[in-house]
């Protein structure tokens, strides 16, 4: 669309009129987010504070729109790559953010890691030296202060700010593990989500409970821990899950961050993520 055009829709915007605001919203949602620094220059430069509001609006539905046709696409033909699917998540509250730089930061861990492990080293001793890496050298943490924030899913903050919950800590250290060739996996427990070193015969040699900083954890531990929650032994709790399962659970977390951290617009957005990613 021209910029003429984009001009005459814009000025439109902030008609009385409901049914042509409506068509004139729906004429730039259908125009995808290649529409997106028009309307944003548009929102600079007005002084009106109804053409704002309604800008915002529309960026925001665009933005939304775009996400979830990435998704979708994601979720039938890239599922292999979970970073993606993170960084498509990501565009939910940071739509504009530089994408390569998450890659290139991941990039440069793992990196590090590759330059300093040896390959004769034990599963445990593995895992002791990823946790040097990745919590004291890098310093990530869990966010205890505040596990319910919802920058705790956003993988870029997690990477800028060095907390994360246990997913987002998880999926970050899985993905530096798996880069090292190590078989280490995302297991979907209940309530907390954890890792897997698994042997050469696809079984769990152990668990890392990447929120406590990399601690080991046995069968039994995870065990007595889905006991206590009356769940019981399912694979679905105990082995590793696909990127799909991560990624829905990446949704649902968001949904309750956003229960203790209400945003109503957010929520009702998420809800509908969560329904594409359902069968």
């Amino acid at each position: 669309m021209e910029n003429r055009q984009l001009k005459a829709l814009v000025t439109l915007l902030d008609d009385p009129d409901r049914e042509v605001f409506e068509q004139v919203e729906s004429e730039l949602i259908n125009s995808g987010p290649e529409v997106i620094p028009f309307l944003e220059e548009s929102w600079q430069s007005s002084p009106d504070d109804i053409l704002q509001s309604r800008l915002e609006t529309v960026i925001e539905k665009i933005q939304f729109e775009d996400i979830s046709k990435e998704l979708f696409l994601w979720k039938k033909y890239h599922q292999e790559d979970l970073l993606k699917g993170m960084l498509i998540l990501n565009r939910f509250q940071y739509p504009s953010l530089d994408e390569q730089k998450v890659y290139n930061e991941l990039s440069n861990l793992s990196r590090q890691a590759w330059l300093h492990m040896m390959y004769d080293m034990s599963p445990k001793e593995h895992v002791k030296f990823l946790n040097g890496i990745i919590f004291q050298d890098f310093g990530l943490s869990g966010n205890v202060a505040d596990y319910h924030d919802p920058q705790n899913s956003y993988l870029s903050r997690v990477l800028e700010r060095k907390k994360g919950n246990p997913l987002s800590i998880c999926v970050i250290y899985a993905w530096i593990a798996q880069k090292l060739d190590l078989p280490i996996y995302g297991v979907n427990l209940p309530r907390h989500f954890m890792l897997a070193y698994m042997d050469e015969n696809d079984e769990v040699m152990f668990y890392i409970n990447g929120f406590n900083r990399g601690q080991l954890m046995k069968t039994q531990d995870i065990a007595a821990f889905l006991k206590h929650m009356n769940l019981p032994e399912h694979e679905a709790y105990t082995k590793p899950c696909d990127n799909l399962s991560i990624i829905k659970r990446v949704i649902r977390n968001l949904i309750s961050s956003y229960k203790h951290h209400p945003v109503p617009s957010k929520l009702e957005a998420l809800e509908k993520l969560m329904d594409l990613m359902e069968p």
